[in-house]
């Protein structure tokens, strides 16, 4: 159940105190089933205090026939996004930007015990995001979004690996006018500077795991651009997309009426349920690859044929011309 899973990472996330070996203690039991907690301590980077530090996870679930086996099966990258999950000492206790991270935390801890008890993925699952508990608050159309304790570009260092054959990047997107229901919606695949269509197979998986019909939030050229370029973002969902060639889907956990990221008390939990259960099918079908669930983020015959067609874009995961005037 994953709802069981969000609730355990949600009570061990809401503290003061929280970092990255609270997440190394969590998953302490399932060492010896080949699960795997890496943490790396960056300071924190300027307008943030640099006295200060951030907190990087990376957990691996190996897989049956995956690659740290020395296998062929794919790897399903995972990522929480967010600038942080608190605002101390302005807000008090989880903010609605913890929503990322305890949910791409939830789906790894899930997929552990899955493990534990004998349901193995053929294909890792790599699990990466961050967590800062005292960050500033920014403002986007007038909302309160989480400011970010290190850049966008230091965030996919390490959170974006090249053994993710695939990314699920999910982030809270309340903060807008766009997508107003409550649950969470999946984007358009964004793959080496293009926008491709929805993949229908995350459609498929999204109906099947929630019951109700699947909820897509659309993208713009300039979601899938480096964030600090000058350009509007929606968020910071698809920002995985700059740092690999890899095909990337947004997950956003929404909401219908408009809140802030900094905003406490707005972790729903049902509603990160339902996307931690969505990831971790995405995960079993994904790293299997059978043609009687397949799970495609991209159809590949037509990936061919526009690039037989037209020009490489990834100059979109670059800085362009702003770069060579600097």
């Amino acid at each position: 159940m994953s709802l069981q899973s969000t609730l355990t990472v949600f009570e061990a996330l809401d503290g003061a105190t929280v970092d990255g070996q609270t997440i190394v203690g969590m998953f302490a039991p399932f060492s010896e089933f080949g699960v795997t907690v890496t943490v790396t301590t960056v300071n924190d980077e300027p307008p943030e205090d640099t006295s200060k530090t951030t907190d990087f996870v990376s957990i691996l679930i190996a897989g049956s026939n995956g690659k740290t086996a020395g296998g062929n099966a794919r790897t399903l990258g995972v990522i929480g996004r967010n600038g942080a999950i608190g605002a101390r000492p302005v807000r008090i206790g989880m903010v609605s930007d913890a929503d990322g991270p305890l949910g791409a935390i939830a789906v790894a801890l899930k997929l552990a015990q899955m493990k534990k008890k004998g349901d193995v993925l053929p294909g890792d699952v790599l699990v990466t995001t961050h967590i800062a508990t005292d960050v500033s608050m920014t403002f986007n159309d007038g909302v309160p979004f989480m400011g970010m304790p290190v850049s966008s570009q230091t965030m996919n260092v390490y959170e974006v690996s090249p053994d993710m054959d695939a990314i699920l990047s999910l982030d809270a997107s309340k903060g807008n006018s766009i997508i107003k229901q409550r649950g969470f919606a999946i984007s358009p695949t964004a793959m080496q500077g293009y926008v491709l269509r929805v993949s229908p197979d995350l459609v498929k998986a999204m109906e099947s795991t929630t019951g109700h019909p699947a909820v897509t939030f659309p993208i713009s050229q300039q979601d899938i651009t480096p964030y600090d370029n000058g350009l509007y973002h929606f968020n910071s969902i698809m920002q995985p997309h700059i740092a690999t060639s890899a095909p990337v889907v947004g997950v956003a956990v929404t909401a219908q009426s408009v809140v802030g990221g900094s905003d406490a008390s707005a972790n729903h939990e049902i509603d990160i349920a339902e996307a931690v259960r969505f990831c971790i099918e995405v995960a079993k079908r994904f790293t299997k690859a059978s043609p009687n669930a397949p799970c495609e983020f991209y159809n590949a015959t037509e990936w061919a044929l526009i690039r037989d067609m037209y020009p490489d874009l990834s100059v979109f995961q670059t800085a362009g011309n702003r770069a060579a005037r600097r």
